[in-house]
């Protein structure tokens, strides 16, 4: 085979193995060695038939099975069938999660979170049972969802995990875990009652550090503290926003000389009227904006959320869609959707429990910030407004190109978009006419999507198969039948 039959060859392998169309015969045998590339993007970048998934799981080299246990595309259960894995870089794969990280993680099943976090080390090779746990409470894989669930259950490191949860367990709950017969459980519900005595918290109080940082902003600060806190302009911020903080620090915190201190003051729950009335009428902006766009009485999660929107504003969140730690509150909700103010509109579009007729009115809000939110976080979100998300934000569209509700057809206003990666979701297009001037597109992924798009056929799709610039894109495209798959993994020189 001449150099130039080599790539190409090497274009078809990495083409069909991204091809949905392809049956599982023809991407079996891509799980060969000598594809390394096409079988990293078949393990790791598309979803998978069952007999393909089962191949997979039970192959001998560690690195297909690493790639699948990273792999976005494919069920948390099917993935999860790696938790008994011999290779400790396949089980910390799965613990890690998918990659790149979904913006809205699905979790794992509860057998295969509670396998990893009861693990213990046998034979360790490079990371240790503890180091994969640590992997996988970073992961977003654990939700809140299960970690009550392990409420009373019979191993103590599941019950540990379940005092993170503390402000949300009842008094009865609590005294279960205080009184637990495990001392790890003990010492990690002790934590959470002495993070509320400030005696205790002024002894843990370490000079510098995060350590500083997170006691000063959650835990209860003794009067000392307080004092030399509010003497210091690098922990007033802190203070400000602290539950346990006084009253009478709050009044003095409300008159601060920075106004991101008189902000985060303004952004309590807990404020009383006249110090509410006080800070609405604030010489700063922002913090007027921010007491005002929320009168009294208001609770902790409702401030929360506007926090949020109001620290994004026209940006562009990323942040992850997790699972809310209460109910929300539908009707504060409503009256959000409603809103003059565009921060609560912006928090109610984030909410995906809001009824049908609400995401119909933000849907056309004259915010495109709040359309946006919308989309990106609505599953009643209308086609067009996840479309418009999508083109208009370029960070939003790993997370919207894996929703069904962003349209894949109809798109052939797109076509000539400035922005390859809206010129390649057009390409891709199986309605309307064959996208030709986009095979010559400059950027690859425009050529590899039109010259996929199953528009293309017979002698024309031959003719791509053999150009360079569009022999991958012709590869994957779903019109191709599997004999002639199987002859371009033949001219690669796979075993049938």
């Amino acid at each position: 085979m001449s150099l130039s039959s080599s790539a190409l060859a090497e274009l078809w392998s990495r083409g069909v193995a991204a091809n949905p169309g392809a049956p599982a015969g023809v991407l079996l045998r891509l799980l060969d060695p000598a594809v390394a590339e096409a079988r990293r993007i078949l393990c790791e970048e598309r979803g998978l038939p069952q007999e393909v998934m089962d191949a997979v799981v039970a192959h001998p080299e560690f690195r297909v099975r690493r790639s699948f246990a990273r792999n976005p595309h494919v069920p948390p259960a099917q993935r999860g069938r790696l938790v008994a894995d011999p290779h400790d870089l396949v089980r910390a794969q799965l613990a890690s999660g998918p990659h790149p990280r979904p913006r809205q993680p699905a979790p794992l099943p509860d057998d295969v979170l509670i396998a990893l976090l009861t693990a213990e080390d046998d034979d360790p090779q490079l990371l240790t049972a503890s180091e994969i746990v640590w992997e996988l409470l970073g992961s977003f894989q654990v939700t809140l969802a299960f970690r009550y669930r392990m409420l009373g259950h019979e191993h103590p490191a599941l019950r540990s995990l379940t005092t993170g949860l503390w402000s949300w367990l009842t008094p009865a709950q609590r005294e279960a875990l205080l009184t637990d017969p495990h001392p790890d459980v003990r010492a990690s519900a002790g934590h959470y009652v002495r993070s509320a005595d400030p005696a205790a918290m002024e002894a843990d109080l370490p000079e510098r550090g995060h350590a500083r940082w997170v006691i000063l902003n959650n835990h209860a600060l003794s009067d000392a503290v307080v004092e030399a806190s509010l003497a210091d302009p690098q922990c007033r911020w802190s203070i400000a926003g602290n539950p346990y903080t006084p009253r009478d620090a709050l009044a003095r915190l409300a008159r601060d000389a920075d106004p991101l201190v008189r902000e985060r003051v303004a952004q309590r729950a807990d404020l009383d009227p006249a110090l509410w009335a006080e800070l609405a009428e604030d010489p700063d902006e922002r913090v007027r904006t921010r007491a005002r766009v929320q009168p009294l009485p208001r609770t902790r999660a409702q401030c929360l959320a506007v926090d949020h929107e109001m620290g994004e504003g026209e940006n562009d969140c990323t942040c992850p869609i997790l699972e809310p730690y209460e109910e929300p509150d539908l009707d504060w909700y409503r009256a959000c959707a409603v809103s003059e103010e565009v921060a609560l509109r912006r928090a109610a579009a984030t909410c995906a429990a809001l009824p049908s007729d609400l995401v119909a009115r933000l849907a056309e809000d004259p915010d495109e910030s709040v359309r946006h939110r919308l989309a990106s976080c609505h599953p009643l979100a209308p086609a067009e407004t996840v479309l418009a998300a999508f083109v208009a934000r370029p960070r939003q569209r790993p997370h919207l190109l894996v929703q069904s509700r962003l349209p894949r057809t109809g798109l052939a206003h797109l076509l000539g978009h400035e922005d390859p990666e809206v010129r390649a979701l057009a390409a891709a297009d199986p309605t309307g006419r064959a996208p030709v001037e986009l095979l010559t597109d400059p950027d690859p992924r425009v050529r590899r999507a039109a010259a996929s798009n199953p528009l293309f056929s017979g002698d024309a799709l031959e003719r791509l198969l053999q150009d360079p610039a569009t022999a991958e894109g012709a590869a994957a495209n779903p019109g191709l039948p599997a004999v002639r798959l199987h002859a371009l993994l033949d001219a690669v020189g796979l075993p049938r």
